[in-house]
């Protein structure tokens, strides 16, 4: 007789805000990564990227400053409490952007290396924060809003997204770094194809 599968068992205030901490702080080294090597991504943080070659401040910050008009799709997407955690982890990687101008120099000399490492990197931080109801906001929540207001497939969407999103940043990269930003975005989807699906977890 096979037996009940395991209930779930909720996670602590105290998780939840190790959890955010943690998802800041992996986005954050990700995408300082990234920058140091002349890459760009999917979603809100390629955006971002992708403006900080045009604009002299921080990627985390940019990321922060893009994703303000997205809130009001968080709140229709996924609710006030998802708004709240995505508005406090956006301000968490703002801050932690700016720490991380002021004490951290990195030199990249493989683009590879950064756009495997920095996107797998990336991905790992937004599962941690999918995994505790929150997310980074931007692109990731228009797919959501979309699907629930008009059933169109939020996979299909990110890609279009990701497609439109490298494509522009041509404007500033070469064809060489184009591909490895690509390979970066891959890296993301990658680690949440493997274990940001249903079945996979059954913690809340």
């Amino acid at each position: 007789m096979d037996s009940d599968p395991p209930k779930a068992i909720p996670h602590s205030a105290i998780e939840d805000v190790y959890a955010l901490i943690v998802g800041c702080i992996l986005l954050t080294l990700g995408l300082a990564l990234l920058k140091a090597a002349g890459l760009v991504t999917g979603g809100i943080a390629g955006i971002a990227l992708l403006v900080s070659y045009l604009v002299p401040l921080p990627e985390g910050l940019l990321f922060t400053l893009i994703n303000i008009p997205f809130f009001a799709f968080a709140w229709r997407a996924m609710g006030p409490g998802f708004m709240a955690k995505t508005v406090a982890v956006n301000i968490g990687i703002a801050l932690l952007s700016l720490a991380t101008s002021a004490s951290l120099a990195l030199k990249v000399q493989q683009p590879a290396f950064a756009a495997i490492v920095g996107g797998t990197v990336i991905g790992m931080g937004v599962l941690s924060l999918a995994r505790h109801g929150a997310g980074v906001g931007g692109t990731g929540v228009v797919t959501l809003w979309l699907y629930k207001r008009y059933g169109i497939n939020a996979g299909l969407t990110q890609i279009g997204f990701d497609v439109v999103i490298l494509a522009v940043s041509l404007i500033v990269l070469s064809p060489g770094r184009l591909a490895w930003s690509a390979l970066s975005a891959a890296a993301i989807s990658g680690i949440l194809v493997a274990w940001h699906r249903p079945g996979r977890y059954t913690g809340v």
